[in-house]
């Protein structure tokens, strides 16, 4: 047996750091955005904005928790995409996607695209001290705040010169919903980046703002879960509990709310956040080591979704270091690694993760290995975070 953190920096520089230089587009810029199940790459496929900010992201983060200078290039490269491709210079903002060669593809603006920006330019200027990225990240923040806010929290999705539009994006599970669980969630992950790489207190002020309506809004004491869906005035449109989110924000609002150094609120989530890893160990983590993915009117998903294994082991790992003494969360964090292992990984010369398995763990053919939201932000912080949290876990 070896410790938690070993394991990881193997996972992340013998497979996923591989894999993933493979893919920079040395003609056109950034990264090629779908490779199928059968490992073929697609170097005329379009390329997402969020695609490219999650990797610019995953090689800034990887370069300064490893002290890799050589990542460094990897990660300008992705900078230097987003920047000069990505960015929309006349109305702000990055657009959705772009073609192949660079070109708006989809060229509407959506909040959680401007923050998975943030988060990544912010990354990317803890790495290098490069200012232009940082005032990039500060230029997005004060247009998330212009346009993308009303009286009532974040709005999501808009046209290219920032009018709503409807939300196909973030809404799925047969809704269309005003606002999202999801995109509240990561516009707090890019402010805290943020926030981290400068401590400015504006960015302090609007990530209260978000914890106040995590807490009154978003959390559901009674069902122990956050609601998902919701319309203009946060009532929730569908009876769903997404796993992978849940136990996701266990741990990284944690983390955010950290940053801001105030008890109060750091208690106050702290207990949300247990909540949720309870429910979760209790209801979705499954016999043979994985979490299932959502349970929606009562009907259980019971895919294994990559992304879905990657949150839940450290999801379990910061749920046990908050609780030392519960130690089904340390064995709930190795069984989930054990069944990556075993089943999501693949080994096929060439391979990264598979998308998702079935009941009986078998890879679905269907879902490529590559494409605009499978990426190495998932299953690559999952590694980075172990590797700089080295937490007292064998597997």
């Amino acid at each position: 047996m070896r410790r938690i953190s070993q394991a990881a920096r193997q996972e992340l520089t013998g497979r996923l750091l591989p894999f993933w230089k493979a893919l920079r587009d040395e003609e056109n810029g950034g990264y090629y955005g779908y490779m199928d199940f059968d490992l073929n790459r697609n170097k005329k496929a379009e390329k997402g904005c969020i695609l490219n900010s999650r990797i610019l992201w995953f090689f800034s983060e990887a370069a300064i928790v490893l002290q890799n200078d050589s990542l460094i290039p990897y990660a300008r490269h992705a900078y230097a995409f987003l920047t000069e491709k990505c960015l929309d210079r006349e109305f702000g903002g990055m657009y959705w996607s772009l073609t192949w060669d660079g070109s708006p593809l989809d060229d509407s603006k959506h909040t959680y695209n401007q923050a998975f920006a943030i988060y990544g330019l912010s990354a990317y200027y803890r790495l290098t001290g490069e200012k232009e990225a940082l005032e990039l990240a500060q230029e997005l923040f004060r247009l998330i705040e212009k346009n993308c806010t009303d009286e009532g929290g974040y709005l999501e999705a808009f046209s290219r010169d920032f009018q709503p539009v409807s939300n196909e994006k973030l809404s799925e599970n047969g809704v269309m919903a005003q606002r999202t669980m999801n995109t509240l969630l990561h516009v707090f992950e890019g402010y805290a980046g943020l926030y981290q790489a400068a401590k400015d207190k504006s960015v302090a002020a609007a990530m209260r703002r978000i914890l106040d309506i995590y807490a009154a809004k978003v959390y559901n004491p009674k069902l122990h879960r956050q609601e998902v869906f919701f319309d203009k005035d946060y009532r929730s449109l569908i009876d769903l509990t997404s796993y992978g989110h849940d136990i996701e924000s266990n741990w990284l609002m944690d983390w955010g709310t950290a940053l801001l150094e105030d008890e109060t609120a750091r208690r106050a989530v702290f207990a949300i956040d247990s909540d949720l890893a309870e429910n979760i160990l209790r209801t979705a983590l499954q016999p043979e080591g994985c979490v299932v993915n959502e349970c929606e009117r009562g009907k259980v998903d019971a895919h294994r979704i990559w992304w879905v294994q990657a949150e839940a082991v450290l999801g379990f790992v910061n749920a046990w270091e908050k609780h030392l003494e519960r130690i089904e969360y340390r064995d709930a964090a190795v069984q989930v690694w054990r069944y990556i292992q075993e089943h999501l990984v693949d080994r096929r010369p060439g391979g990264e993760w598979f998308w998702r398995l079935d009941e009986n763990n078998r890879p679905d053919r269907g879902k490529p290995i590559v494409e605009p939201w499978k990426c190495p932000y998932h299953n690559g912080r999952m590694c980075l975070e172990l590797i700089r949290r080295d937490p007292d876990v064998y597997v």
